[in-house]
């Protein structure tokens, strides 16, 4: 899967995965999605994001998981 609106900048944040260079990372989106804000309080906290960047991060991250080996904590 290509991803156009994740971009990865070893020499920006860190290189975490952010939105379209914006300093706002993957992660972050997720976060606020995780914690129960709608994509329209998403937006108005971040006026440069767009609706697709938010549906992007959502399919970013399940990419990453399904590539990883993640420990199961018995």
């Amino acid at each position: 899967m290509k991803f156009k609106r994740i971009t990865i900048n070893p020499e920006q944040m860190g290189g975490v995965p952010c939105i379209r260079n914006l300093r706002i990372p993957d992660a972050t989106i997720i976060g606020m999605l995780a914690e129960g804000m709608k994509e329209e309080e998403i937006l108005r906290a971040y006026p440069d994001l767009e609706p697709e960047d938010i549906k992007e991060a959502l399919r970013f991250a399940a990419e990453v998981l399904q590539e990883r080996e993640i420990p199961l904590v018995r």
